[in-house]
């Protein structure tokens, strides 16, 4: 019986993660080849999922992560938040800009952890908690890279605050953690010497993750 129950956790486990993978949801019978099981024993472990919030179906019959997940996900923040301050501290200090830890939650980035250079006389005041569009900055759009598997850093200039630009990584981690790293500043940033810098914060936070 422990057996028995320990496999049904795991082919939870294993569905949950590929549903964090399919951003665009995916069918019962393609999750049910996935998982290499039946359909029977699919809609069983998905109905648990579904009752506990970690699962839904939307109005195709294609299944994508429940809402529930955002509740897990938040006890984690603290954790990515304490673990990134270092390099966080190390990456505004070196280039005097505003630099943040930004993860996915939906189609939103959340900022859970920002450090302000201590040394500049004006840098951008962005606060932990902000949200917006993964469409829009550099902090989004780099998540949207690391969705496609790409990596290398991305700037923008004037998408979320007029008069600031943006520089940021995607951040390499533990299946179904979506981040990215970088830095803001008022004016045009040296991409030459800011991007490097921001890929090897990513990279070391990627190692303080993983």
């Amino acid at each position: 019986m422990a057996a028995e129950s320990s496999q049904t956790l795991e082919r939870g486990l294993r569905l949950l993660r590929l549903l964090a993978e399919g951003h665009g949801g995916r069918t019962p019978s393609e999750l049910a080849g996935q998982l290499g099981v039946s359909r029977a024993v699919f809609y069983r472990l998905l109905t648990t999922l579904q009752q506990e919030g970690f699962a839904r179906r939307d109005g195709r019959g294609r299944v994508h992560l429940g809402f529930g997940v955002l509740t897990l996900a938040r006890g984690v923040h603290p954790l990515l938040r304490a673990a990134a301050l270092p390099t966080l501290r190390a990456l505004a200090e070196g280039v005097g800009a505003t630099a943040h830890l930004t993860v996915a939650e939906g189609d939103d980035g959340l900022a859970v952890a920002v450090v302000e250079p201590s040394w500049t006389d004006m840098h951008v005041a962005y606060r932990e908690g902000a949200r917006h569009p993964l469409d829009r900055g550099a902090a989004g759009l780099a998540i949207l890279a690391l969705r496609e598997g790409r990596g290398g850093y991305l700037v923008t200039e004037g998408q979320l605050q007029e008069g600031a630009s943006g520089v940021a990584a995607p951040v390499g981690g533990p299946p179904g953690l979506e981040a990215s790293v970088g830095v803001v500043a008022f004016g045009r940033l040296d991409t030459a010497l800011v991007g490097p810098r921001v890929v090897a914060a990513a990279e070391e936070l990627a190692r303080a993750f993983g």
